[in-house]
């Protein structure tokens, strides 16, 4: 017997730098037993039970924008969405539960956790690198698919490398920090980011300049392995934060010591040279927020941690 098929109609896709279609749902309605799973998680309205059959609609807000919710929670298999990178090929089944840390088992690799910025002159080996990659892939995202993009500097002398010609691109924008811009720009920026300028930005500029020529890389430590995370035009911003968040606790679960690093990214976003820059590395957009993290065999061992506060936790009962 021939399957009954249901399509989505067409919409104006949301856009990424991946994709700009939406995705198409594809249902076997001779084997939908109706239990209506589908539709529950699908929060763009694209499905409704109708005769006690799945079928898509015309109320959905976007049209198919393949978070694959409905494909992966349907227990009969009757649903398939292909399209926006997505396809049912990709589909896994769930590790057991019984391998999923619990949360003492989490909370205690969180505090044992540091800030570690001197390595061992040890490579890590390229199937750790994978498996932090294969991990920071499952980060959630804003919208699918995944606008996240990650530069891998594999080793040691990559990772020298892209410091080095970074202390130098710094070099030919360091009238950024002198006295006289900041002077000129305090009435516009404000306040706070006029002490981050005096306080903060000026000092950065000193020493990964100054003291990367005489041959100390505080950009990046010399780590063994970098990452860079960070977006396209169109990614929500919190992505790359969140990927490069799921890299570093996959580094630590895999023993290696990491380190974020926030303060590369802000200078390679704007103008001609910061362009140049990106292209060289084969960075290919700027982007409003980005992360480095940093890997390597510690060669530091803590004995102890300290237990850190937010700024506020403000609780409505």
């Amino acid at each position: 017997m021939n399957s009954n098929r249901s399509f989505i109609i067409n919409y104006m896709a949301i856009p990424t730098s991946r994709t700009k279609e939406t995705a198409t749902v594809i249902i076997d309605t001779d084997k939908c037993n109706g239990c209506g799973q589908c539709v529950e998680v699908c929060k763009d309205f694209g499905l409704e039970i109708v005769d006690n059959k799945v079928v898509t609609t015309d109320k959905a807000i976007f049209g198919c924008i393949a978070c694959g919710h409905c494909m992966m929670v349907c227990p009969t298999g009757v649903i398939a969405v292909e399209g926006r990178t997505l396809s049912p090929v990709q589909m896994y089944k769930l590790p057991d539960k019984s391998k999923v840390p619990d949360f003492d088992s989490l909370l205690s690799m969180l505090q044992r956790r540091r800030s570690i910025r001197e390595f061992k002159d040890i490579p890590v080996e390229k199937e750790k690198i994978d498996q932090i990659l294969d991990a920071a892939q499952t980060a959630p995202m804003g919208l699918p698919p995944s606008d996240v993009h990650v530069l891998v500097l594999e080793n040691k002398n990559q990772v020298r490398t892209f410091a080095e010609e970074f202390s130098k691109y710094l070099k030919t924008i360091r009238w950024m920090s002198s006295n006289w811009f900041m002077a000129l720009m305090r009435p516009f920026w404000g306040k706070a980011n006029d002490e981050m300028m005096h306080e903060f930005i000026k000092p950065v500029f000193d020493i990964y300049v100054d003291d990367m020529e005489k041959g100390n890389n505080w950009i990046n430590y010399d780590a063994p392995v970098a990452m860079y995370f960070y977006g396209s035009p169109y990614t929500d911003p919190a992505d790359p934060i969140i990927a490069a968040t799921y890299a570093m606790l996959a580094g630590e679960a895999l023993g290696l010591g990491t380190c974020m690093l926030g303060a590369m990214h802000p200078f390679i976003q704007n103008g001609k040279k910061a362009r140049l820059f990106r292209e060289k590395w084969g960075i290919k957009y700027p982007s409003r927020e980005g992360l480095v993290v940093i890997f390597g065999y510690s060669n530091v061992h803590y004995h102890k941690g300290v237990k850190r506060t937010f700024a506020d936790i403000h609780r409505i009962s």
